[in-house]
């Protein structure tokens, strides 16, 4: 694993803005046949330096990213590039449904809802209780109240607006779904692109690993869309916790399962329900809380539905 594959967990909002002051009266010269000659020296100079000004900023903006992400030192476990590979293959052919299974780990109650034959989507209507080609949902990123979102947010090729930055990501192209860890825009892009949906929330496992630090402070219910490889390939996982937990227990525990990469998602206490392979709906949480009526037409909620 490369310097480059390390990561950090939180970054600051503003990056840094690269000035660079030239006095056009310095702009070398030579002789010409023509009048125009000196102009068109001009302007191809400006251009030369407007696009050294670009990549210089850029490479500085990466560079910064870094030069942090070595202060953590969290590797990541697929590159933007093998992410982007995995959303333009073939998904496996499978029946739909959601495999509910339960386990301890130190101590940590957790339940798993692992998905299969299902296709994501992100949707701001919560879904309907009878709409049976709805196999599981859940909240995804957050969100302030004038709808500005916490983290990246693509929704059907379109980006909206958000604020700050957050490294966990999941993309979702057609019939296609990843997670990963990155701080780059690659997957993003592709998938606006290809008018998929992608959100940004915290990172929890990253290649078998947890981050040093968390900014989620007290015990509440926990949820996560986690990772795990075996010889199939790529399980893709939805976890809550039963109890309340620090977020920090919830995440050595996720590693100690054995999940490669997990990333965080908010509204842990929140209902939402998911269908077995009967079709049969199942109560995620208390199903007095259906429908949440808070921040109407703003929560981004992460639909499985069958394909």
């Amino acid at each position: 694993m490369n310097n480059d594959d390390i990561l950090i967990q939180r970054m600051e909002s503003e990056e840094p803005v690269y000035i660079i002051e030239r006095d056009d009266d310095e702009i070398p010269s030579g002789p010409t046949d023509t009048p125009n000659g000196n102009k068109w020296k001009k302007w191809l100079l400006i251009a030369i330096g407007v696009i050294s000004l670009v990549a210089l900023t850029y490479g500085a903006y990466k560079g910064r990213r870094l030069l942090k992400a070595r202060e953590l030192g969290i590797t990541i476990s697929v590159s933007p590039k093998d992410n982007i590979n995995k959303l333009k293959q073939e998904p496996k052919q499978e029946e739909a449904e959601v495999v509910f299974t339960s386990d301890s780990v130190q101590g940590v109650h957790l339940d798993f809802y692992e998905l299969h034959g299902l296709r994501a989507s992100i949707e701001f209507e919560e879904p309907d209780l009878s709409d049976d080609s709805v196999y599981l949902y859940c909240r995804s990123a957050d969100h302030m109240e004038d709808s500005t979102y916490l983290g990246t947010l693509v929704v059907n090729g379109e980006e909206r607006r958000h604020t700050q930055s957050r490294l966990g990501y999941m993309a979702m192209v057609d019939d296609r779904m990843v997670i990963g860890v990155s701080p780059s825009e690659d997957v993003k892009d592709y998938v606006m692109e290809n008018g998929g949906s992608f959100f940004r929330q915290f990172v929890l496992v990253s290649n078998g690993d947890v981050p040093p630090r968390f900014f989620l402070p007290g015990k509440y219910i926990r949820k996560a869309i986690g990772r795990k490889v075996d010889k199939n390939g790529d399980r893709l996982i939805l976890i809550s916790t039963r109890d309340e937990v620090t977020v920090r227990d919830f995440a050595y525990a996720l590693r100690e399962y054995g999940f490669s990469d997990a990333i965080y998602i908010t509204g842990g206490p929140n209902y939402c329900y998911y269908r077995s392979v009967d079709g049969k709906l199942h109560d995620i949480g208390n199903i007095i809380d259906y429908p949440y009526k808070m921040w109407k037409d703003i929560i981004p909620w992460l639909v499985f539905r069958k394909r």
